[in-house]
C-alpha cells in the first residue's frame, strides 16, 4: 500500500515540475510583412515569447549562427543580400520559434506580398517595390504571361476573393526614369477550403496525467482507509470478547 502511495506522490511531483513541452514557442514577426525586400530597404523582426521576472534578453540566430543583438528586436537599417536567409529567436521562458525566411533581391523592381499561399475566400493582395521607392508609371501586372491590369501610378494588385485560377506566376513591370524594367516571377498558390484541424492529443497529456495521479491517490486513500477501518474493528472484537485462561502445571500437588 505504501508503495503505491510512494508512486502517487511521485506522480504529482512529476506534474508539477516544468516541462519543456509546456513553455510556448517563440513567434518571429517581420515589419514591414514582407519577406522579399530589395537592397537598401529597412526591415525590422520583432520576436515575440514569454520572460523570466527581470531577464528581457532575446536570442537571435541567423542561418544557424548565433547573433550578438539580445534585444527583441532586429533591426537591418539597410539590408544586403547576405542578410537573406532564415531568422529565429528564443527567450528565456519560450522554445525556439520556427524559422522566418527573409529574401534580399539587388534589383530595381521586387513583386512583394504579405504571404504567397491563400486559401479561396481570402483577399490577395500585391505590390510592385522599387529600389528606393523611386516613382513607377505605367504599371503592369501578369499572371502565367497574360495581363491582368494597367495604371498609370498604382502600384498595388488586388484580389477581393482568391480562387483556384488566381493561382500561378506573377510579376509586375513598369518605367523607371527612361527604363522598362520588370520584377523576378514570383508563385502565387490557392488552396481550396479550409479543413477545420482535430487538435492533437499531446497537449492534453499534462491534463490526463494529473486526472491519473488524483485516480490513484484517491485509491490509495480508499485502501487505506477500510484497511485502517477493518484492523480497528478486529481490534475491538478481540477487545470485547477475549477471555484469558489458566492451567495448572504439572507439579501442582493440588487436584481437583
Amino acid at each position: 500500500m505504501w508503495q503505491l502511495l510512494s508512486l502517487a506522490a511521485l506522480l504529482l511531483l512529476v506534474l508539477a515540475s516544468p516541462q519543456p513541452e509546456d513553455r510556448p514557442k517563440a513567434v518571429v514577426s517581420l515589419h514591414p510583412q514582407w519577406d522579399r525586400v530589395l537592397r537598401h530597404d529597412s526591415v525590422t523582426l520583432m520576436c515575440q515569447g514569454a520572460y523570466p521576472h527581470g531577464d528581457n534578453s532575446t536570442q537571435w540566430f541567423h542561418n544557424g549562427s548565433s547573433l550578438s543583438n539580445q534585444t527583441s528586436s532586429y533591426v537591418i537599417a539597410s539590408a544586403e543580400v547576405e542578410d537573406s536567409g532564415e531568422y529565429r529567436c528564443q527567450t528565456g521562458l519560450s522554445t525556439l520559434s520556427d524559422p522566418v525566411q527573409l529574401q534580399v533581391h539587388p534589383a530595381w523592381l521586387l513583386l512583394q506580398a504579405p504571404q504567397w499561399v491563400f486559401q479561396e475566400g481570402e483577399p490577395i493582395s500585391l505590390q510592385c517595390h522599387s529600389w528606393k521607392n523611386v516613382t513607377v508609371r505605367k504599371v503592369q501586372y501578369f499572371q502565367d504571361g497574360r495581363g491582368k491590369q494597367f495604371s498609370y501610378k498604382n502600384t498595388k494588385f488586388h484580389i477581393p476573393k482568391a480562387m483556384r485560377r488566381h493561382g500561378g506566376s506573377y510579376f509586375c513591370r513598369g518605367i523607371i526614369g527612361t527604363h522598362n524594367v520588370s520584377s523576378e516571377a514570383a508563385n502565387i498558390t490557392v488552396l481550396g477550403p479550409a479543413v477545420p484541424s482535430i487538435s492533437p492529443l499531446f497537449p492534453l497529456w499534462p491534463q490526463i496525467t494529473f486526472c491519473l495521479a488524483m485516480g490513484l491517490l484517491f485509491a490509495v486513500d480508499t485502501g487505506l482507509y477500510f484497511s485502517v477501518q477493518r484492523d480497528l474493528q478486529q481490534s475491538l472484537r478481540n477487545k470485547r470478547y477475549g477471555k484469558v485462561t489458566w492451567s495448572k502445571s504439572p507439579e501442582d500437588p493440588y487436584k481437583q
